[in-house]
């Protein structure tokens, strides 16, 4: 496998509600307010996972914390306000093209909005989907929670968790590059 070096796969976990995601959080406060943040360097393998406390609904919902098991006192006594978080991933990814399976930046970018700080990652970042989607001669967007069963690897990962979610789509993206059917250029 050729190494592939520059490369961070991401994932985050944001605010929810139930029906928030078919009304595209459009509801009444309804913002898509990062909780975590996972990530994983390709080339050495080294994770970075985060907490984020939300500003605009510091309350987590009941469906939010069922979906990703993150508790209301897990982000009370471990989160940090979302402007350090992202000085952390940046500082992780220093130097990296950012990888993630769908709209991450976009949300990513609404939390600078709605905290006032600048994106940091202008030009850096992909939507690794469409490579995955083609890889799997899939239809339609694989879940990073259900990447590596779909792709016939060991799925041992909590579904929606940040980390665990990036630990599959990295683990993909190895094994799509070791079998020769994604190039590292593809990544960037």
């Amino acid at each position: 496998m050729a190494k592939v070096t520059g490369v961070v796969v991401y994932d985050l976990e944001y605010t929810t509600w139930e029906g928030a995601r078919e009304r595209r959080w459009s509801g009444p406060g309804e913002h898509r307010e990062v909780v975590q943040v996972g990530a994983v360097r390709l080339d050495d393998g080294a994770e970075l996972s985060l907490l984020v406390k939300p500003r605009l609904n510091p309350g987590l919902s009941t469906y939010f914390t069922d979906l990703t098991g993150i508790t209301q006192d897990q982000v009370d006594r471990a989160g940090m306000d979302f402007p350090e978080a992202l000085c952390r991933l940046a500082d992780f990814a220093a130097g990296a093209d950012l990888g993630s399976n769908g709209a991450d930046e976009g949300v990513l970018r609404e939390n600078c909005a709605l905290t006032g700080c600048a994106f940091p990652f202008d030009g850096r970042c992909r939507d690794l989907a469409p490579l995955l989607i083609t890889a799997a001669g899939a239809q339609a967007h694989i879940y990073s929670c259900e990447m590596a069963a779909t792709f016939g690897l060991n799925a041992d990962q909590r579904a929606h968790d940040a980390l665990g979610d990036a630990r599959q789509v990295a683990q993909v993206l190895r094994h799509l590059l070791k079998t020769g059917r994604v190039r590292p250029s593809d990544l960037l």
